[in-house]
């Protein structure tokens, strides 16, 4: 599977993950010039802006440590944006969601880690 396709795969499971805990999904691959937001999902008085990152192997790294600095306020950006052009009462939040294919997980089902509040 070559790394778009795998990407994609990861945001589906992901978005699954979140609808069976409750979250609605309220947007999907939002951008706007400066960045762009994986999933955007509400619970609760959350609206949660969620980066995922799906590996198949963890041999260099987690997941969440791609998740640099630079692509953090790229989605801080993007979620500014999103906030200009659909206000909400609902407090905002950066996740991270892990997702490590069935390989990865060493055959077991996939194996998905949230993290919320992951920015810091």
């Amino acid at each position: 599977m070559d790394s778009r396709a795998l990407g994609q795969w990861g945001e589906e499971r992901a978005a699954r993950y979140l609808r069976l805990h409750g979250y609605r999904i309220v947007a999907r691959n939002f951008s706007c010039r400066m960045g762009e937001v994986d999933i955007i999902a509400a619970k609760r008085g959350f609206l949660a802006f969620v980066e995922v990152k799906t590996r198949s192997s963890r041999s260099f790294a987690e997941a969440r440590e791609f998740v640099s600095a630079a692509k953090q306020r790229r989605v801080r950006t993007a979620a500014l944006c999103y906030l200009a052009k659909n206000p909400t009462e609902r407090q905002p939040r950066f996740d991270v969601i892990e997702v490590y294919t069935p390989e990865c997980s060493g055959g077991r089902r996939t194996e998905i880690n949230h993290i919320e509040n992951a920015f810091e």
